[in-house]
């Protein structure tokens, strides 16, 4: 029987026939998860250091754990720099998943996010699980989140994505916050949809855990070659159906990872090989979304 709380249908064996930007066969989502500095940290006032590594750490939770640290450093220090330089080469622009406290501490990639032309997205005032937390505290976060971006990169985000996984209040949270035009806190489909929030149609552009860097660290890649072949198997499957049906395709980075030397060069030799083909669209999120909204609004896609 049918779950009002779950959707297991979708667009089901007939999805929909759309029209992307110039006819292009598949929409590309680059996502850089900005997070460096906003992470659980002794200095901070956490009660434990974070502990989402490279390695296994053996320091107790009570003491900080300098290795750790200085993984998340490099990102802020080399590895966006790495990414931004690249996204210049090929004229690719992406969406950065961006932890307020992060921009904060580091106001130079603040600007030069907004600057190279990639989209600011709300992933919460720090880097942290927002699904344990009560619902006014989350909605405090939300809007501290907003503040806060708006005054490092003089944009106010239209999206949002947290840290794992949204809590159940966070989708109603982020519609009735006003300014915000759609979500990601979904892995579920491989098209833009609209779900009822607050008696209204809400906008969800699905993610991707799949085609994502941090599975070199949980998730079983273990090459650069590995990478770059699922992005690629990944594409082709994906541009093959949009021959009559296209898609979307994300990409989730980290600048701590897929910022270092050879991991990147995954990345590159996979914007090489899909910008190889014809109808190709490399788009920010935001890009995609209003597309969305203003090709096919609410019910014309029933």
């Amino acid at each position: 029987m049918p779950n009002p709380q779950r959707d297991f249908i979708g667009y089901g064996a007939k999805p929909p026939v759309i029209k992307w930007h110039d006819n292009a066969r598949i929409a590309i989502s680059v996502v850089v998860n900005y997070e460096e500095g906003s992470e659980k940290s002794l200095l901070d006032g956490d009660p434990a250091h974070e502990t989402n590594n490279e390695v296994p750490s053996p320091v107790p939770l009570d003491q900080r754990d300098l290795y750790n640290e200085s993984f998340f450093e490099y990102g802020s220090r080399v590895g966006v720099w790495r990414l931004l330089n690249m996204f210049d080469k090929y004229g690719i622009k992406s969406t950065f998943f961006c932890c307020a406290l992060a921009f904060e501490r580091n106001p130079e990639v603040a600007l030069a996010v907004v600057e190279r032309g990639h989209e600011v997205c709300g992933h919460g005032y720090r880097w942290e699980e927002y699904h344990s937390m009560p619902r006014d505290e989350e909605a405090a976060a939300i809007k501290k989140t907003v503040e806060s971006l708006q005054q490092t990169t003089g944009e106010r985000p239209v999206g949002w994505f947290t840290r794992y996984g949204p809590s159940v209040n966070t989708r109603e949270l982020v519609a009735g916050e006003g300014g915000f035009i759609y979500d990601s806190g979904v892995l579920n489909d491989d098209l833009p949809y609209y779900t009822p929030v607050l008696g209204k149609p809400w906008l969800v552009l699905p993610y991707s855990f799949e085609t994502n860097d941090a599975r070199f660290w949980r998730g079983g890649l273990n090459s650069v070659g590995d990478f770059y072949e699922y992005l690629k198997d990944t594409f082709d499957v994906l541009y093959e159906e949009g021959r009559t049906h296209p898609k979307m395709m994300s990409i989730g980075l980290h600048c701590r990872i897929a910022g270092k030397p050879a991991r990147s060069r995954a990345l590159d030799r996979f914007i090489q090989y899909a910008r190889s083909h014809p109808g190709v669209w490399f788009a920010r999120r935001d890009e995609i979304a209003k597309w969305w909204l203003e090709h096919y609004p609410p019910g014309t896609l029933q």
